[in-house]
């Protein structure tokens, strides 16, 4: 368990978030939003929570 300031007591995971993503071929006219249930985490997982990430695709 850590032990600093600067990590919340005590977050809490949502059960369902929003997903972006590309089910055909093209721009960001075929990026959909879509809301999904998290699974549940096994044995030996962890969830990493992200605010930000860069996609690339040629």
């Amino acid at each position: 368990m850590l032990s600093c300031s600067c990590f919340p007591k005590v977050f809490r995971m949502p059960k369902a978030v929003l997903s972006v993503i590309a089910t055909r071929p093209g721009g960001p006219e075929v990026l959909e939003l879509v809301p999904r249930e998290l699974p549940a985490l096994k044995r030996g997982e962890m969830r990493v929570r992200v605010h930000a990430a860069g996609v690339n695709r040629p």
